[in-house]
């Protein structure tokens, strides 16, 4: 019996070669009909035998094509209109609803890149080769519906070959947006200095630029590069003056440059992968992947130094497979064959804390003084992304998981749907009420725009007190309102009233619910897995705003979507100059001491030798209550410790000290401090490696004499975070008071005994690790114990260190918590554009605390 459908395919279904897709499988299938791109989604009209024609939607439902995400298929039945055959229709610009979703970047397929190295093909060797399965998608894109006249390919009209191919639902570039070739697509740009601007719009042209490029990287020379979202600044990895150079001139002190190698077996060389993370570096979103060095990786100095981890990346565009085949082929010739693969440095190309450049004279003029050449193009991009950063780590029994360090190209703008919304649309039969836009955070900046049970959260922005990042995230705001026609009618942000981002809030005419700032982060977790009800909320970070005007950090909440109450925090310590002890750690680590009544513990008298004068400044400072925030931050306690070891005392980057404190567990960190108390300040090779194979649980050479078993047992006993009842007053609220104070003074003591005593550094900074991780079990125990929940989401900043995640997952684990990570998003600031989103909805739906002015 031949029956009618009408079939609506929701989600990444545009610029992915859906329509060809669907045309085959009605080849297959035998039905007529068409299909059509419109605004929101994918139509069909399919007519055919029955059998035939639940065959076909299965397939269409469950094998889609790779870079496709199907979100929903909705069935219509209809009447018969007899088609004869089956046709791909123009997209549908009529269409009300505008709720398509649009791909991100696709890196270049096998296919692409296998054409590009044929000397037999029509596009070898040209850097802009593409197809429906890869290339640029959002940061071309102007408007929906994506079609050619709608991107940054507007101003290249395809030649008669291209447009063939374009035209035939069985050519795999068959509405393929950016098709192109030497004849009628975009050429490459090289320019040297201050020199005059030449073009590859010929294959020999272009070859010419690129042997260029190779040979400048080979004589250590600093290339920018123009990629899908904006330019890399570039050199060789291999060569330590050029890596130095770099690092001067983008005035990049310290923080580890990632690298790109050619392929997989050249990342083994240098690191440990894991099918998972193979998986990830070849993957099509080609994102940055942190992997754990090998013992004898041999990295030029100044790319990743003293770090457990690399982040490296394989070639994702056709500019980067000849940049990287070239000058592989000019360093064998030059050198032959050498220990390490091929490599190149590639970091964003912008100035320190200001976006990164897309615009080629904005290039010219930004970059003159880092760059020595300039490889560009004339394709427009239009949206700027840097890449993406992730990891994969342990999580206790459920194997490997993911863990995303910075969303950008690749995952971005892929929506984050809200499975609470989701259920409360279907529950009452209606779509969530208005869109919602989150403002994000301070630093590490992503907006989010909620339309319905669809979260779309921005790629990374940056630090929004630098007014180009602002101009950044205005531009980036724009755009994404524009292409998915999100119409806010509330806004929500940050509850610090200086932040940049909450006075822009406050100064629309619309709305506003302000957020605290580990509700967000907690309540990100909870979007991300749909868990309604109340969870023991951990949120560890460095700053936030807390209601009583301090700076939080150390947070054990009772989180539901719409609100919070402040079960536990760390005990406040003082931070004097405030912003002042985040730049000079030293500070802190006095603000420690002070706290915890150990100025005058010999373990602690290198630190303050350091701090000099400025001691009597800090201790002036906190007893006059002068420019002395007090913090319960956890990320703070870090940098003390680092501090108060040695291991950070000017930190070049944010974050530097808790980096190095974990990195210093591996002994990879000298203390400045070496040779105080009858030790270098790291462990021997035997020491370091019994920290790895026994879970970093060694003792001192300097206490062999002792039992170690039970040295162990009493090191746990001595650094464990103690807690008590807090107290309140007339005036405390359950948001802003907590029921126990968690005491790091033991901890604090324990280090200081241990150094003052010659323990090595990786074992002292593996025990204040153990500890941290031992006070989150001894918490969640506790909110068990009182409330019966059992479900722990943690989030923040701190959860970034590999080891402390990893363990925490499985102590939790071992007693019988069910616990939730930031999955999609990352669990610094970058994730808390969604919680803020999804508290304002939770609030303003629940009513529990409406939005005001």
């Amino acid at each position: 019996m031949v029956e009618a459908l009408d079939i609506q395919v929701r989600g990444i279904v545009q610029g992915v070669g859906f329509r060809p897709f669907v045309y085959r499988l009605a080849k297959k299938y035998l039905i007529n009909g068409w299909v059509l791109n419109a605004a929101d989604g994918v139509f069909i009209h399919a007519e055919g035998e029955s059998k035939l024609l639940d065959e076909f939607v299965m397939e269409l439902a469950d094998n889609p094509p790779a870079a496709a995400q199907v979100s929903e298929v909705e069935l219509h039945e209809v009447p018969l209109e007899d088609f004869d055959s089956f046709e791909i229709r123009f997209s549908d610009e009529g269409a009300v609803e505008k709720t398509t979703l649009v791909s991100p970047e696709l890196a270049t397929c096998d296919d692409c890149v296998a054409e590009l190295l044929n000397p037999n093909d029509r596009r070898y060797r040209y850097p802009f080769i593409n197809c429906t399965n890869c290339g640029p998608r959002f940061t071309i894109i102007d408007a929906l519906p994506y079609d050619r006249a709608k991107t940054s390919m507007k101003d290249f009209p395809m030649c008669d070959r291209c447009a063939a191919e374009y035209a035939d639902p069985l050519d795999r570039r068959f509405h393929a947006q950016p098709d192109a070739c030497f004849e009628c697509g975009p050429s490459v740009s090289w320019r040297e200095g201050e020199g005059p601007v030449t073009w590859g719009r010929t294959r020999e042209q272009s070859d010419a630029v690129f042997a260029r490029a190779a040979e400048l990287l080979l004589a250590g020379k600093v290339l920018a590069v123009k990629g899908l979202g904006g330019f890399h600044l570039v050199c060789d990895a291999n060569n330590p003056q050029a890596v130095a150079t770099l690092r001067a001139r983008k005035h990049r002190e310290g923080k580890a440059f990632a690298v790109m190698a050619p392929s997989v077996d050249a990342a083994r060389v240098l690191c440990d992968v894991s099918d998972a993370e193979e998986a990830l570096l070849a993957g099509s979103a080609r994102p940055i992947v942190l992997l754990r060095k090998r013992a004898d990786a041999a990295l030029a100095p100044g790319v990743a130094d003293l770090l457990p981890e690399l982040g490296v990346m394989l070639p994702y565009t056709p500019v980067q497979h000849l940049l990287m085949h070239d000058f592989a082929e000019s360093r064998a010739a030059a050198e032959g064959v050498q220990a390490n693969p091929p490599l190149l440095v590639m970091t964003s190309g912008n100035l320190h804390d200001e976006p990164i450049v897309i615009d080629d004279e904005e290039a010219y003029e930004r970059l003159a003084g880092v760059a020595d050449a300039f490889l560009g193009n004339n394709r427009p991009i239009l949206t700027r992304f840097d890449d993406s950063v992730v990891r994969v780590i342990r999580a206790g029994s459920a194997g490997d998981a993911v863990q995303v360090i910075r969303r950008a190209r690749g995952y971005a703008p892929l929506p984050i749907e809200v499975p609470q919304i989701k259920a409360e649309e279907a529950a009452s039969g209606a779509p969530a009420r208005g869109d919602i836009f989150a403002t994000g955070p301070e630093q590490k900046n992503t907006f989010a725009l909620l339309r319905g049970a669809e979260a779309f959260v921005s790629q990374h922005i940056g630090d929004m007190e630098n007014a180009d990042v602002y101009d950044a995230w205005l531009a980036a705001k724009r755009r994404f309102e524009g292409l998915f026609e999100v119409e806010p009618s509330l806004v929500a942000c940050d509850l610090h009233p200086e932040y940049l981002t909450t006075k822009w809030a406050l100064d629309q005419d619309l709305p506003v619910v302000r957020v605290q700032h580990h509700h967000a982060h907690v309540v990100s977790v909870m979007a991300e897995h749909g868990l309604a009800d109340a969870v023991c909320g951990v949120a560890f970070d460095g700053t936030g705003y807390g209601p009583d005007g301090a700076i939080w950090g150390g947070e054990v909440l009772l989180a539901n979507p719409a609100a919070f109450e402040r079960f536990g925090n760390f005990a406040y310590v003082p931070m004097p100059g405030g912003t002042a002890a985040v730049k000079h750690p030293l500070r802190m680590a006095y603000g420690a001491l002070w706290a915890f009544d150990l100025l005058d513990h010999p373990g602690a008298a290198p630190a303050l030798e350091a701090l000099g004068e400025a001691a009597g400044v800090c201790d002036a400072m906190i007893e006059r209550g002068l420019n002395t925030p007090m913090t319960s931050s956890v990320g703070r306690l870090f940098d003390a410790a680092s501090a108060l070891l040695g291991l950070c005392l000017e930190p070049a980057y944010e974050g530097e000290g808790a980096i190095l404190l974990e990195a210093a567990i591996e002994g990879r960190v000298p203390s400045a401090f070496a040779g105080r108390f009858g030790t270098d300040g790291v462990a021997g090779a035997a020491d370091v490696a019994r920290v790895s194979a026994e879970a970093r649980v060694d003792e001192a050479p300097a206490h062999a004499a002792r039992d170690e078993a039970a040295d162990d047992l009493t090191a746990a006993e001595r650094y464990a975070v103690t807690v008590t009842k807090n107290v309140a007053t007339e005036a405390s609220t359950a948001q802003d008071t907590s029921v126990v104070l968690f005491d790091a003074a033991p901890t604090f003591t324990a280090l200081l005994d241990d150094f003052a005593t010659g323990v090595p550094v990786p074992v002292i900074a593996r025990r204040f690790h153990d500890a941290i991780a031992s006070a989150i079990v001894m918490a969640a125990e506790l909110v068990r114990a009182l409330y019966g929940i059992s479900v722990v989401a943690l989030s923040g900043g701190v959860f970034m260190n590999r080891y402390l995640m990893e363990k925490v997952l499985v102590e939790l684990e071992e007693v019988g918590f069910t616990t939730a990570v930031n999955r999609d998003l990352p669990p610094n600031d970058g994730c808390l554009s969604l919680g803020q989103a999804v508290v304002a909805w939770a609030q303003t739906t629940t009513g529990e605390a409406p939005a005001s002015r």
